[in-house]
This record gives C-alpha cells, sequence and structure tokens, in this order.
C-alpha cells in the first residue's frame, strides 16, 4: 500500500511507458499500465516527480494492481444492464485504491466507452476527504464523491444510495473491517471485498479467558502464549468474518492479495451474493459460527458478528 514477483491471474500488458520529465532519455517504468494518469500517480506519490518508482511505491501499485484484477470484472458485471454501478470504499484513507480503479476502469480498460458507475470514498480525516475531493474536481474525475463519515455514519447517511454494488476495505485496521462488513450487509451489497490488517479485539477476548479456557480444552494451548494470542486472534477473526458472510448468504472465497514479501497483511476475503440463495447453506454456517464461538469461549462477540 523488495522483490517483485508476478501477479496471479492474466499478466498486465508488458508495454513501455516513458516517464515524463524523466532525468534520463528511453527511461521505461514496465510497471504502468499504458493510458494511466502519470499526474495522478505523481499526486499520490506513486511516482515521483521525475517519474520513478521507489520500493515501497512499488509494492503498493503492485497490490492494488492484483486487486483489481479481481474487482474489475465485478464492475463489469453490475455495470452489464446499462444502469452502472456504485462502490464504497471505506477506511479510504488517501484514496490510493478509489482513484487507482478509477482510472484504470474509465479512463485505460474502456477508454472511449459510455461506462456508467460511480465510486465513494469514506474516510474519518476530513484534511484527506478534502484533498481527494480537490485532486478528483482537477483530474476530472466526475464519478467520484469523498465523504467524511465514519462507517456507522454512511450506513444511515443520504449521501450514498439504499444499495451499493461493492464494498472494498484495503487494510482496514481491526474491527474497521468488521464495521465494512456491517455496512455492506446493510446495504445488500452485491459483492464485498477485504483486506484485512491488525487485529486485537478477538485477541483480547482470548487472553482474558485465557485460564478457563485452559481448563476446559487442550486447544486452548493454541493460544496460551502471547505471540500465539496474537496470531490466532487474528486467524480466527477471519475465520469468524468468513462464516459471517457465508450465514448471511454470500459465497465467499479466501486468498493470497499478493507474495508475502510485498505484505504481511496479505489476506483477501471476496464475497458475492448468489442470485439465488442457498438456505441450507446459510443456516449450516449460522450454526456453525455460533458453535466457534461457544467453542472458543467468544461469546460476548456474537453482537460483532451478528447475522442479518
Amino acid at each position: 500500500m523488495q522483490k517483485t514477483s508476478t501477479f496471479s491471474g492474466s499478466a498486465p500488458t508488458r508495454k513501455a511507458l516513458a516517464a515524463p520529465h524523466a532525468p534520463k532519455a528511453g527511461q521505461v517504468i514496465e510497471e504502468l499500465r499504458p493510458g494511466q494518469s502519470i499526474e495522478l500517480l505523481k499526486e499520490l506519490h506513486i511516482l515521483t516527480r521525475e517519474g520513478k518508482l521507489n520500493q515501497d511505491t512499488r509494492r503498493k501499485l503492485k497490490q492494488v494492481y492484483h486487486l483489481y484484477q479481481f474487482i474489475e470484472p465485478l464492475l463489469s458485471e453490475v455495470s452489464a444492464n446499462g444502469q452502472g454501478f456504485t462502490l464504497a470504499d471505506h477506511g479510504a484513507g488517501k484514496s490510493y485504491l478509489g482513484f487507482i480503479l478509477y482510472d484504470l476502469f474509465f479512463n485505460v480498460a474502456h477508454r472511449g466507452e459510455r461506462k456508467n458507475g460511480h465510486i465513494y470514498g469514506i474516510e474519518t480525516r476530513a484534511e484527506l476527504v478534502e484533498k481527494s475531493r480537490l485532486l478528483a474536481a482537477r483530474l476530472g474525475f466526475a464519478n467520484m464523491s469523498f465523504l467524511n463519515l465514519s462507517v456507522q455514519q454512511a450506513t444511515a447517511s443520504a449521501e450514498l444510495p439504499p444499495t451499493v454494488d461493492i464494498v472494498t476495505a484495503l487494510h482496514a485496521c481491526d474491527t474497521a473491517t468488521d464495521d465494512a462488513i456491517a455496512f455492506g450487509l446493510a446495504k445488500q451489497a452485491r459483492h464485498m471485498v477485504l483486506v484485512p490488517c491488525c487485529q486485537a479485539e478477538v485477541a483480547g477476548v482470548l487472553k482474558k479467558s485465557r485460564a478457563l479456557n485452559l481448563n476446559k480444552s487442550p486447544l486452548a494451548e493454541l493460544w496460551r502464549h502471547p505471540l500465539h494470542i496474537r496470531e490466532f486472534g487474528s486467524q480466527i477473526t477471519n475465520v469468524l468474518r468468513c462464516l459471517q458472510l457465508e450465514a448471511s448468504g454470500y459465497q465467499v472465497t479466501v486468498t493470497e492479495l499478493v507474495g508475502w514479501e510485498h505484505s504481511m497483511k496479505n489476506e483477501l476475503i471476496l464475497a458475492s451474493r448468489p442470485a439465488v440463495a442457498n438456505a441450507g447453506k446459510t443456516a449450516a454456517a449460522q450454526v456453525r459460527l455460533q458453535q466457534v464461538l461457544d467453542e472458543l469461549g467468544l461469546s460476548a462477540l456474537a453482537v460483532r458478528f451478528a447475522v442479518t
């Protein structure tokens, strides 16, 4: 948001693109997609003023590119009827994801085509929201809005439509991913694309009940030591999120975002609501979710992972 690696899926076009104002004649940046806005990448500090990529920004760009490979088919699917799509990006920060999605989808992949859609960046830091608004206006990215709202405020806000097609949350810390899921459920999202970050809530509950659980089950050895509490807490948090989504009628896939050398927060959760619900699978996931909460002594978090 080291060493480069090849993404899964179709490889990007390897066409050399000369950076404007490059210090050396013929300098190329093969990572960039032909037709991308160089001005945008400089404004986001992904490119330097000289048009260079450093190692950190190269990693960030690779993550967004790889995420785009998953999101672009969803954008095309939901906009296939000509009515366009709505995408809400939670914890948008400087809106790296939203801006690059917009540029790649409207200005690169579908340049010259009539594609309707709107991207909402939702962020609690007012100064970042204002900067994003100014940048979108300067670049002519008309179908972008930036809202200075918490996730809870966004759920009830009239500035957003009553339903949203796609919800994204890239590296949303701790319970922010859960808030994004709650927003998606409330907005009847057709798809959710989530890359969780650091997670502490479940680990805190495990730590408090550690002594009791050690007496109840040998499985509590999985989180007896502080390091294991943190790692197991992170793992089980995402397991519970997946069960919550399945118990709410979604089909869920979990995969890697990019190679581990690029990011340790690398888990990508993809959830899609099928056209025809499978009541049996949904009911089974609801039962399993409650069983896992009970077995691990996490019943106090039942509200957090509530099914809607």
